[in-house]
């Protein structure tokens, strides 16, 4: 947990959820960029398979049926561009649902990719730099004693972040679920070129919403140490271990995170009609 680094991911669920965040800077970092880890079966992670060429990945075999289908009267947009091309049209849909303050912290450039990639690795202990997809908030945290001797996020910090909060939180989610499904065969195809030639985004994106939802929600604020190299730290082991993803949430106050939760599970029904 860094003092100068606030990363908003589930801000980037929401929008990876329109149609991805963010972008890769060159089409050639699609190659050099770190592979997303993966969760096996057993529950340690791995690294992806690099991204397949175009001739692999029209040879790759047929995916299994996906666990979560899109079930919806909501038909992929005809009009789509190629994948390359889909910037000006996911930051149209993207600056209808959300405020200009919101998108000036996307990273500009082919966002359905990156916003593929960061939304994959929030289950993993930490999020390289190169797979981010928004800029971090500005400022630094706000801190206070704990009463223990220590420091814990002061409880002005909730403001630092409200702005972010009530943007993911005050988007229907059901118009949310709209956009991804008709911005979803880019989304599909952006998430087979980085890695996952027979695998289903939605299935994972669910996976990655019912992770966040089983963040725990400590009575106060959590205590923090500076490790060796001056980044703050959890106190508490458990809170530590967790992913980067869960420790977003940690950073919030206690309601900011219950309403992000709901309009994660609100999201989630919207994707998987239940």
């Amino acid at each position: 947990m860094q003092k100068r680094k606030a990363v908003w991911p589930w801000v980037v669920l929401g929008v990876v959820a329109v149609g991805g965040a963010g972008g890769w800077l060159f089409q050639d970092d699609l190659r050099r960029l770190p592979s997303p880890g993966k969760v096996s079966p057993g529950g340690n992670t791995g690294v992806a398979a690099p991204a397949a060429a175009p001739s692999q990945i029209a040879a790759a075999p047929v995916a299994a049926s996906p666990r979560y289908p899109l079930h919806s009267t909501d038909a992929a947009d005809a009009a789509l561009p190629v994948l390359a091309d889909s910037d000006a049209q996911v930051m149209q849909m993207l600056g209808g649902m959300f405020p200009d303050g919101l998108l000036t912290l996307l990273v500009p450039g082919h966002l359905i990719q990156r916003g593929v990639v960061h939304i994959d690795n929030l289950t993993q202990p930490s999020l390289p730099a190169a797979a981010m997809a928004l800029r971090p908030v500005a400022g630094s945290p706000l801190l206070q004693a704990d009463g223990q001797g220590g420091e814990q996020l002061a409880a002005a910090n909730a403001a630092r972040y409200a702005p972010y909060v009530d943007a993911f939180t005050g988007v229907d989610a059901q118009r949310l679920a709209q956009a991804y499904r008709r911005l979803y065969p880019l989304i599909q195809q952006a998430w087979r070129e980085v890695g996952h030639p027979d695998g289903h985004f939605n299935d994972r994106l669910v996976a990655v919403i019912d992770h966040l939802l089983l963040t725990p929600e400590p009575p106060v604020a959590p205590s923090l140490v500076r490790d060796e190299r001056g980044r703050y730290r959890f106190v508490d082991p458990d809170l530590q271990a967790r992913s980067v993803g869960q420790k977003a949430l940690l950073r919030l106050e206690v309601a900011q995170a219950r309403a992000v939760k709901q309009q994660l599970r609100e999201l989630r029904t919207a994707l998987t009609g239940g």
